[in-house]
């Protein structure tokens, strides 16, 4: 079948990007993973050109950063702009305005009327490393709480926080102290004949036990939560999960962190995820999409928590810089003008609609799951045994690639195939994509067949 936006003219890697490939090979370690086999050579909107003339569909927005789509006409603007007045003077030495700004507009957008203040970091990682921080200065307690499956980053402490053994922890070894992890709440896997009221009772009364059993909440300082976890296959939690947790941690004194790093700006139809749940946090971890694909992240919370920590005890030689700042405002302006979190539900609407007729069709679908324009399927190798198929979505995610769509696997089992495209894609882009993942699917199953 031919396509209006995707092109696929040579094989995959093409002339051009087997060279740089060999050069990869050569000088990039093998422990820095890549999807797709080829290299970008431009990117507008949601449509990415390789190096070999190929144009794909980008349905992983360099996995969730691309809310805003690539080279936002407004983002390349404000970059352009700022570039012609200072590049980097380090907020520790020179101050700048940009940064005061974007505090100031994301502490009257996060939830919640109490005063905020807001720091800036470099990278997701950062982000939660130094709400752990700040949540640990301000409450004099060492523990950290995360959640079964979750994903906070790759760093000591934060890979510590990460649930997936392999590829994130393997032999890297020994970890930080004083992380536990607690359950999730995962409705597709809810054990038979329980109802999901019942499920949401016994799932509170597993992290009411944990912190007997494993930890004593008085020395907790914060449990970290994604309000949808990403890497961790896209699972949506109920609200009395959410609230009931956040409900334990203000009984505790503990500091309640959303880690809206894959989850904010939009993507799931509000400007954060956590806003669907009704729960307020303590702080909040945000990156990814705040910057159009520029290095920035933040923590945004409470004033008197934020206030714990003392002059030079945050912060970072690039932290919050003025290109990651610009570009951040950029995106802010662009949510308001275009309303993505509107264009956030619609997608989602949209790309759920097809994914559940599939499902239909195809009973090697065992959930399909999503809030606004985070959504997934779960394979599996029986709907009664839900045992992960693994196998069929690596299948699918080449097939895939070969029509010219980019998507991503996720989940502990890499059972899942999740979609990330940016919210500015046009209805025909977003059609054609999900035609894409259909033919894939039809391709990988009938290739199963034959095996």
């Amino acid at each position: 079948m031919s396509y209006k936006f995707a092109n696929v003219k040579t094989e995959l890697p093409g002339p051009k990007a087997k060279e740089l490939l060999e050069r990869r090979k050569q000088y990039v370690p093998k422990g820095v993973s890549n999807g797709i086999p080829t290299f970008v050579e431009k990117a507008q909107g949601a449509i990415l050109t390789d190096v070999d003339g190929n144009t794909f569909i980008d349905f992983a927005g360099a996995i969730g950063t691309i809310n805003a789509g690539h080279c936002a006409p407004e983002v390349v603007e404000a970059l352009h702009d700022q570039v012609d007045k200072y590049i980097h003077t380090g907020f520790n030495v020179m101050m700048y305005e940009p940064y005061i700004e974007l505090a100031e507009r994301l502490a009257k957008l996060a939830p919640g009327d109490h005063e905020k203040q807001v720091l800036f970091l470099n990278s997701g990682a950062e982000a939660v490393e130094n709400a752990v921080k700040i949540a640990r200065k301000y409450t004099k307690r060492q523990g950290v709480v995360v959640f079964s499956r979750g994903f906070h980053g790759r760093t000591l402490l934060t890979m510590t926080m990460t649930s997936k053994v392999k590829p994130y922890k393997f032999e890297f070894g020994p970890f930080a102290p004083e992380v536990y992890k607690a359950p999730y709440h995962y409705e597709y896997r809810r054990p038979e004949g329980m109802s999901a009221e019942q499920y949401d009772q016994y799932i509170l009364n597993e992290f009411k036990t944990f912190l007997q059993g494993d930890v004593a909440p008085e020395n907790v300082a914060a449990v970290v939560m994604e309000p949808v976890q990403g890497e961790g296959g896209f699972v949506v939690p109920s609200k009395t999960f959410v609230q009931g947790v956040a409900e334990i941690c203000k009984q505790h004194g503990i500091v309640f962190v959303a880690d809206e790093i894959q989850t904010g700006f939009s993507r799931t139809g509000k400007l954060f995820a956590i806003e669907h749940f009704d729960v307020v946090p303590d702080l909040m971890t945000v990156s990814k999409s705040m910057g159009a694909g520029l290095p920035i992240s933040g923590v945004i919370g409470r004033k008197e928590i934020m206030e714990a920590a003392n002059p030079g005890e945050l912060g970072g030689t690039y932290a919050g810089s003025p290109l990651g700042c610009r570009a951040a405002l950029a995106v802010l302006d662009m949510i308001e003008k275009h309303d993505l979190n509107e264009k956030g539900r619609i997608i989602g609407e949209k790309v759920m609609d097809r994914f559940n007729r599939l499902a239909d069709k195809y009973d090697i679908i065992g959930d399909v799951r999503g809030l606004g324009a985070m959504c997934a399927i779960e394979f599996v190798k029986d709907r009664q045994t839900k045992e992960p198929n693994k196998e069929i979505v690596g299948t699918i995610v080449n097939e895939a690639n070969k029509r010219g769509l980019i998507t991503l696997s996720a989940g502990l089992f890499g059972n899942v195939l999740r979609v990330l495209m940016p919210l500015v894609i046009t209805d025909e882009q977003l059609e054609e994509g999900l035609d894409i993942i259909e033919e894939a699917m039809e391709a990988a199953t009938s290739a199963l067949q034959v095996h």
